[in-house]
């Protein structure tokens, strides 16, 4: 008898907590929509639903937008999500770059920014570099939007293994760090507060939410993202809306798949990685081969240079360079291989290629398409659909943008007070 209040009332605040969730993710699939639709679609009494949305909207994340006359009686007032809710900052560290982006709740892009380093800078100069753009986003946020808008969240894509729970950066070859406590650094450079709205995650992981929430994979269930930026391959797998994470939660390393064991020498200290066969690093030794043994190539000068860039081998190739379209050609058979195998292990109704492999798909997706359908089970290979990621290099930030909102949509609680 003793216990029975208090056990009453955690009981209340729980459910209060799974209402008001139930509540925002309705409005986030269906609005607008009127108080008596949101309770006939998620089975709660009228006045129960109406007391939500008063609460949330007297803590700005739901607003009226206009009427609903279609129905017989009193007209009804529409609900949706309100955009001015608060700003969400994502932003994605890269082996020589940092980009960030401020979006409204909308996950409509209000400032960005994309700032280079040079690839053997100090650790400490980088992340130093990070935090002050970060900085620069969350006062951004403050003054782009009225009424003195809330940080949502943070998100931070990283390219390596990283450690959810402790938001420690495990290792990332391509940086060459490894153990980097980057949620503890973040905290100690833009305040402590800040701790529990930060998300940190490897950056394939979320460029595949961006895409399936935001971009190309929107209304496929299962899809296979692949993603090459810089000298790494990242991948991800999505089903329904949740990462596969694997047991220590790696799952997705797709680009350490040992594709040739005497092959090329990888920055994971193994050979004949899959990455090395698919990434930049191989389109311009692909480029630089064939012009070391005596093709013409308008592309000469700038290897010679030590200028050359993946646009360039774009162009060229749009051009008709053979030495850029054998280039791309000889990855794509390449993509095309372990694409086929991971269509055997995973039955996606969707591959999504993002990265410089958007890029440079058009030049990629005929030896992509005939490797597949050589290699991989017809059955399997014809329910796969290969499609370019809408957010291209931007996916990975719009994937911080879905993070953040999606745990809003799940805790709304901790913004009520």
């Amino acid at each position: 008898m003793v216990h029975t209040r208090p056990i009453r009332t955690a009981d209340q605040a729980l459910v209060r907590e799974i209402n008001l969730s139930l509540v925002m993710k309705h409005l986030h699939e269906h609005a607008p929509v009127s108080r008596a639709n949101l309770a006939e679609i998620i089975g709660l009494n009228k006045s129960t639903v109406s007391s939500l949305v008063t609460e949330l909207t007297e803590h700005n994340f739901v607003s009226e937008i206009g009427i609903d006359n279609t129905g017989i009686g009193r007209p009804s007032r529409l609900l949706t999500l309100n955009p001015q809710a608060g700003f969400i900052v994502s932003a994605q560290l890269n082996v020589d770059s940092i980009s960030v982006i401020c979006t409204d709740f909308a996950a409509d892009v209000l400032w960005l920014t994309h700032e280079n380093f040079k690839p053997q800078s100090p650790q400490q100069i980088i992340l130093e570099q990070l935090a002050s753009l970060l900085r620069q986003a969350i006062q951004m946020g403050h003054t782009l939007q009225p009424n003195k808008p809330r940080l949502l969240g943070l998100a931070l894509g990283l390219p390596g293994l990283v450690d959810q729970t402790s938001g420690t950066l495990l290792f990332a070859p391509n940086l060459g760090w490894q153990d980097v406590p980057i949620s503890k650094i973040l905290a100690n450079a833009l305040g402590h507060h800040l701790a529990d709205l930060l998300f940190v995650e490897n950056e394939a992981n979320m460029a595949a939410l961006g895409e399936y929430f935001f971009g190309a994979a929107r209304g496929f269930h299962q899809v296979l993202y692949l993603s090459a930026i810089g000298e790494g391959l990242g991948g991800a797998f999505v089903n329904n809306g949740q990462l596969f994470r694997g047991k220590s939660g790696f799952a997705g390393e797709f680009g350490h798949m040992t594709m040739d064991p005497d092959g090329e020498l990888c920055r994971c200290g193994n050979r004949g990685c899959w990455e090395t066969q698919v990434s930049q690093t191989a389109i311009f030794r692909v480029v630089r081969q064939a012009i070391e043994a005596g093709q013409s190539s308008l592309l000469d000068e700038a290897l010679q240079n030590d200028t050359l860039t993946i646009p360039m081998v774009v162009e060229t190739a749009a051009q008709g360079d053979q030495v850029a379209l054998q280039a791309w050609e000889q990855v794509g058979h390449k993509l095309g291989i372990g694409i086929a195998a991971l269509v055997n292990a995973y039955n996606p109704d969707l591959v999504v290629l993002g990265g410089m492999l958007s890029s440079g798909s058009q030049f990629m997706l005929p030896a992509i398409n005939a490797e597949l359908h050589q290699r991989a089970l017809r059955w399997t290979a014809n329910a796969t659909e290969i499609r370019i990621a809408k957010h291209g290099a931007d996916a990975c930030e719009m994937g911080g943008v879905a993070m953040v909102t999606q745990s809003v949509l799940i805790h709304p609680e901790r913004f009520l007070g």
